[in-house]
């Protein structure tokens, strides 16, 4: 990391450095002190003397080596997990979108990626969409002639989706061209797999429901083993991630016969 110089600490430099902080900040939420550190190439006591004046003046709030916009304090855990990887969640959202036609039928899961889904198929038309994410149905729903249907059941306060028998009874009602899956974990020896039961069950059933079977990731998730299997990779016709998997990962995907497509 570089020596700074008493240029470096300028005005001029100073404020430079406030408004990339906060950049980064609503792109990631919350950024511990280190990783700005690094981001910005200066050091840690220069980042303690940057955030001072913002934490000073409520702008950010500090906390435990970390700072974050107030606004994030508080956000409940999905909303939290909306802004991790999100350049990465979108780009892929962006790719599996392409190959999304007007008029196609699609089954989305609960989760970030497809949610991020849901708001870049905002420029389709005529969709047929069912889903267990109350997100995912107010995004897509009442706008240019889509048909939504979610599935009933409690709705999970931190996400807002049904999980249950009943949700998995709804969506056996119906075969569509598209069912698409987010995952919290993909082992190369065991597949898909997620750390809820009844998340890793309603998954399970999306991807029966389809013509198609995709899984939309980006790269954190691959090599993590999960608690509970979702499916083996012989289930899947295709993945959407951003990095190009381990080689491990990507030997069990190609024996599957699994279509990767790498987000740009």
């Amino acid at each position: 990391m570089k020596q700074e110089t008493h240029a470096d600490t300028t005005t001029m430099n100073h404020s430079k450095r406030h408004n990339d902080i906060l950049r980064l900040l609503q792109q990631d939420g919350t950024v511990t002190i280190a990783d700005l550190a690094k981001k910005l190439d200066v050091s840690l006591e220069t980042v303690r003397r940057d955030i001072k004046p913002l934490t000073t003046n409520g702008t950010v709030l500090k906390m435990h080596g970390a700072v974050a916009l107030p606004s994030v304090v508080g956000e409940a855990p999905f909303e939290k997990r909306m802004r991790e990887n999100s350049e990465a969640k979108k780009a892929i959202a962006v790719a599996m979108a392409a190959t999304i036609r007007d008029g196609d039928s699609i089954m989305l899961d609960t989760g970030t990626t497809t949610s991020y889904l849901a708001r870049e198929l905002l420029g389709h038309r005529r969709l047929t969409v069912v889903t267990n994410s109350s997100d995912i149905a107010r995004t897509l729903s009442t706008v240019n002639d889509n048909r939504v249907y979610m599935a009933g059941g409690e709705l999970r306060s931190d996400n807002g989706a049904a999980f249950g028998v009943s949700a998995i009874e709804f969506i056996n009602h119906f075969t569509v061209g598209h069912a698409v899956i987010s995952t919290g974990a993909i082992d190369a020896a065991i597949g898909v797999m997620d750390y809820d039961l009844e998340e890793a069950e309603f998954a399970r059933a999306v991807v029966t429901r389809g013509k198609r079977a995709v899984v939309v990731t980006d790269h954190t998730k691959f090599g993590r083993q999960g608690l509970v299997r979702v499916c083996e990779f012989s289930m899947l016709t295709d993945l959407f991630t951003d990095k190009v998997p381990p080689r491990d990962v990507s030997a069990s995907l190609k024996a599957a016969g699994v279509n990767v497509t790498l987000a740009r």
